[in-house]
């Protein structure tokens, strides 16, 4: 099992397929990082040469922002819509939805379980 960027990798998985297990790579970036190191996508992670998983470690460490950094950034900008008390900030803070979403019905994800209000029956 390689490892790469903290994250054990399976072996037995395309490699553009097994970087997407990496916080931070999704497809684009599991292509590029291919692409640029000359692995073909077809091969596994099994097949790989150790210097070869140290290229794809060396490239993503790098050009990339991933997992324990980009988590931290992404609640440190967070953080700061909050702090700034800024629009999206207020939603942040109220845990609703951010981007726009109606929340007269749906929105339960970011809400929560449905609270019922007592006298409304009839």
């Amino acid at each position: 099992m390689a490892r790469i960027a903290g994250v054990n990798i399976p072996t037995n998985k395309r490699v553009p397929i097994a970087l997407r297990y990496i916080h931070g790579i999704g497809a684009a970036k599991a292509d590029e990082i291919c692409e640029k190191i000359g692995i073909a996508p077809e091969r596994r992670v099994a097949e790989l040469s150790d210097a070869e998983v140290i290229q794809i470690r060396e490239t993503i460490d790098k050009d990339y922002m991933v997992e324990g950094d980009l988590r931290r950034e992404v609640s440190l900008n967070i953080k700061r819509l909050m702090d700034l008390g800024c629009y999206r900030g207020l939603r942040h803070r109220k845990r609703l939805p951010v981007r726009g979403q109606r929340t007269h019905t749906n929105a339960r994800t970011r809400k929560g379980p449905a609270k019922p209000i007592a006298g409304k029956k009839k």
